[in-house]
């Protein structure tokens, strides 16, 4: 595949980087970009990451050999009216969206289905916008494709291999199904995560103290808290019936510990913490899911006037990048008290290596 024309309705995070990532990977493909901000097209036009910006769901679409549906989930079912307008009998249409059952619905629908695709690639960030897209946000990811029974086996053969040419990793899912298994791997965790961060925002005092300690085990289990609100309100809109389906369980078993602690049931407690830590250190560690693996270690520094640019200069001089740097105040359940985080995982082992070389205990997480 040497000439690509691609579209994409929507270019934030998901779309944008899959455009940064066409543009990285493919020669010579050309990217069409419509967004409802002015703002986020000419930043794509500026970084040459969209060749042609359009001011609406036009025939600019038309030449496309995909098209990428990249809007909010809800957003998506209701373009089609303008897409099925515009679009080419010969283009293979798409989407990102986290739930899948509602575009199949609007597809078939719109009468679209011999030429449509479903993609969810399960990657993303806390961070949202173009502005925070990359290429290597897809790398080693899954991308589960879901396509129609009536797509032909060829499209779907050619989107998958140019899936993997963009470095992530395709799978082929039922739409169902795929509904089924992120509602309980990622929509009811990002419910249980914002729903713990509002606990302990409407029960902290006016002291702050619960927001002082927040680290460790309480910023892990929520950093998923800080993704996009609108987003997450669509998705959970989208796909009500899964996530009540594994709230009900997962709030029997709440009782279940509830019941346990009025007992003082000391087996069942230890059984559910020996359980889950061994199921939860059986998944890869390798990033592929609804969030990339994050890319950190841990230092023992003294706490000496700049020793932080210390550090930073050892990493410059052995070319490491760094993304983010701080100081690690709650020890509960981290060791190290510098923390440092890097782009990806070449970067981090470079930045190990060099460290070692020096009187610093550094760890892994």
């Amino acid at each position: 595949m040497t000439s690509l024309t691609c579209g994409f309705i929507g270019l934030g995070l998901i779309g944008g980087s899959i455009a940064r990532a066409l543009k990285e990977k493919i020669p010579n493909v050309k990217v069409i970009a419509y967004d409802v901000r002015p703002e986020t097209l000419q930043a794509a036009l500026e970084t040459h990451t969209a060749d042609i910006a359009a001011s609406s769901i036009d025939h600019s679409f038309s030449q496309c050999d995909y098209l990428f549906l990249c809007a909010p989930v809800q957003k998506n079912d209701a373009n089609l009216e303008e897409v099925k307008k515009v679009i080419s009998p010969s283009c293979l249409l798409t989407d990102v969206g986290s739930v899948k059952s509602g575009i199949h619905s609007a597809v078939e629908y719109a009468g679209l289905s011999a030429q449509f695709i479903g993609g969810h690639p399960m990657a993303g960030s806390e961070r949202t916008g173009f502005v925070n897209s990359r290429a290597l946000l897809l790398e080693n990811a899954y991308y589960i494709l879901t396509p129609t029974d009536t797509v032909p086996r060829q499209k779907v053969d050619a989107y998958r291999e140019l899936v993997q040419k963009l470095g992530a990793i395709p799978l082929i899912l039922d739409f169902g199904l795929h509904d089924y298994v992120t509602a309980a791997i990622s929509h009811l965790p990002h419910i249980i995560a914002a729903s713990l961060v509002n606990m302990v925002k409407e029960n902290d005092g006016s002291s702050g103290h619960m927001k002082t300690f927040a680290a460790g085990g309480f910023k892990d289990i929520t950093r998923i808290a800080s993704s996009s609100p609108e987003m997450w309100q669509n998705i959970c809109l989208s796909n009500p019936d899964n996530i009540r389906h594994f709230l009900d369980i997962y709030r029997d078993s709440l009782t279940r510990v509830e019941d346990a602690l009025l007992k003082g049931d000391k087996d069942f407690l230890y059984n559910t913490f020996e359980t889950a830590r061994d199921y939860r250190n059986s998944i890869p560690n390798s990033g592929k899911g609804t969030l990339p693996k994050v890319h950190e270690i841990y230092i023992d520094v003294p706490d000496v006037p700049g020793i932080i640019a210390i550090i930073a200069t050892i990493l410059s001089s052995n070319s490491v990048s760094i993304k983010n740097i701080g100081i690690v105040h709650n020890r509960e359940f981290e060791d190290g008290v510098l923390r440092i985080e890097f782009y990806d995982e070449e970067a981090m082992n470079a930045a190990r290596t060099a460290l070692k070389q020096y009187p610093y205990k550094v760890y892994d997480r």
